[in-house]
């Protein structure tokens, strides 16, 4: 089953064509707390994240979002990212959840609009 999965769909982790080059090229240098690997090819030149599951960039984290974009050369397994106190854990998107976020007053959160306050005046045609 995972064969024709890899086969036909490449947003459910790795395609076949990664998983190929990742056992030939790759290097694995470390993994992040929601399961995606992080490797490097063994001459260092390339680096790219095979996700656990579904496959959406938002998921990487800040720390190894700078080290996959060569900010870092070394990769957060060998050296952390400082955190301030104030900082949250990071969460991927949430944009079409049910945890994603609605303003204040949004029709999705259930809330009313606020009234107008009279600094405009609607437009009606003629």
């Amino acid at each position: 089953m995972w064969f024709f999965k890899a086969l036909l769909t490449w947003w459910n982790s790795k395609t076949i064509g990664t998983a190929w080059y990742t056992y030939r090229k790759g290097e694995k240098v470390g993994e992040d707390e929601q399961g995606n690997v992080y490797y490097q090819e063994r001459n260092g030149k390339r680096r790219w994240v095979i996700y656990d599951g579904y496959t959406e960039a938002s998921r990487v984290p800040p720390e190894w979002h700078r080290w996959l974009h060569y900010t870092s050369d070394l990769p957060p397994s060998e050296e952390s990212l400082p955190r301030k106190n104030w900082e949250k854990p990071h969460l991927a998107n949430q944009t079409g959840s049910l945890n994603a976020y609605f303003p204040p007053g949004s029709l999705n959160s259930g809330g009313q609009r606020p009234a107008v306050t009279g600094d405009y005046e609607a437009w009606q045609p003629e």
